[in-house]
């Protein structure tokens, strides 16, 4: 990714028909307040073009059945719909097999499952887990509860003042305790990209895997788990224009196939009796009960849509869009930007003297703006901040620098009401 520090100043974006992107997301046409909505909250969910509708409706309408266990026509059809979703989503992250890529209920699920399917069995007393200061509470809170239930402790890498992680203190961490390390990708609320592939090799070295936290990544960077070789990955579906309630848990098969399930039920057996239950090979053994079978299609077209446009061309059209908020927010006074690093996605969180960014949340809102307020499920990152909460405007590839305008200029609406 560009470094904000050596990029040029610019208002003109990389060659990128926008208003064609946009014409395919039916609600950014929505007025709210009387305004026309500029949509700034993308980090938290990101909006869902036309073709991922159409092809959710499609399953409802012609092809809707349970899958795996029937032969009957509409079984058969979801089922090879189902499987070719799974299979997108290997290439997308270019996962060595499919049956690596197991189908969650998004990053939180794909989190706990590791924590209860791997944790359980290699974490013991006095073992450590290493996590960065950066982190959502989703991966924070599964190792928690298992190292209180294991007698295990948590260590973790602090930041510099720009949000990016401390590379020589977090080498100091390990020591012959150290069992796991699981960090993300990039950080939700401050966009900070995480150097995570030295940190997987630094962790290899030392024998100890690493689950990489991709929720904020896998919309904006082009990922690919064998270049990162990592152990673990996991993201969720609505953030990368999917349907809410899917997602992927991205696992080396030979972790996979030592792991316990997390849950039992439906289809993830092999053979069941009164006194032993074998279970189904992966990717099944992990995906127990009725699945979320038309999420996971509509992620496989989400999937479909973002490479039809190019993971590098939505980078840079991004990274255009994160110079120019960066630069115009600057220029406004009593404007503080927190998580300045180097290599950023385009996420900006501010505060502005002497109003609570729930107040700019619900005026911004009555300028048809919308950012997140709050403290972004990253209560420790808050803390090490000196702030309770942020605003937070974040970007995707359909906005526009008329929106970072409109956010500016809301901003300073608002700056005035409080003047």
């Amino acid at each position: 990714m560009n470094s904000l520090a050596s990029s040029p100043t610019t208002r003109t974006p990389p060659a990128f028909d926008v208003a064609r992107i946009r014409a395919d997301f039916p609600i950014l046409g929505l007025t709210v307040a009387g305004k026309p909505l500029v949509y700034l909250d993308n980090a938290a969910s990101s909006q869902m073009p036309q073709p991922v509708i159409d092809r959710l409706l499609r399953y409802q309408t012609t092809e809707h059945a349970n899958i795996h266990r029937a032969v009957h026509y509409l079984s058969e059809t979801a089922t090879a719909a189902y499987e070719a979703a799974r299979a997108k989503l290997q290439r997308f992250i270019n996962a060595r097999e499919a049956r690596e890529v197991i189908f969650t209920s998004g990053t939180t699920e794909g989190i706990n499952l590791v924590a209860h399917g791997w944790g359980r069995q290699n974490i013991k007393a006095g073992d450590e887990i290493i996590l960065t200061v950066l982190e959502h509470h989703s991966n924070i809170v599964p190792w928690q509860m298992l190292a209180s239930e294991k007698g295990a402790t948590i260590r973790v890498v602090p930041m510099n003042d720009a949000g990016e992680l401390l590379l020589d203190a977090y080498e100091t961490l390990f020591n012959e305790r150290t069992r796991l390390v699981s960090v993300g990708h990039v950080s939700n609320a401050l966009g900070s990209i995480n150097p995570v592939k030295k940190m997987i090799a630094f962790a290899h070295a030392r024998g100890v895997p690493v689950l990489v936290d991709g929720a904020q990544a896998a919309p904006h960077l082009a990922v690919d788990v064998q270049d990162l070789d990592c152990d673990f990955y996991a993201f969720s579906g609505h953030k990368l224009c999917g349907p809410t309630g899917i997602g992927i848990l991205y696992g080396r098969a030979a972790l996979l196939e030592a792991m316990q399930p997390f849950k039992g039920g439906g289809d993830m057996i092999h053979t069941v009796t009164f006194e032993k239950t074998t279970y189904a090979p992966l990717p099944n053994k992990f995906e127990a009960g009725t699945p979320p079978i038309a999420a996971a299609i509509g992620l496989g077209a989400a999937v479909d849509y973002l490479c039809s446009i190019g993971m590098p061309v939505i980078a840079a059209h991004e990274q255009a869009l994160l110079r120019y908020a960066t630069e115009q927010l600057a220029t406004l006074p009593g404007v503080r930007l927190l998580g300045t690093a180097q290599d950023k996605a385009a996420v900006l969180s501010f505060a502005v003297t002497g109003i609570h960014p729930h107040d700019m949340g619900t005026l911004l809102n009555s300028e048809g703006v919308a950012v997140r307020t709050g403290h972004h499920c990253a209560q420790p990152l808050m803390a090490r901040l000196g702030v309770v909460a942020t605003s937070r405007a974040s970007f995707a590839f359909y906005n526009t620098l008329a929106d970072v305008d409109a956010l500016v200029a809301g901003i300073r609406s608002v700056q005035k009401v409080f003047a």
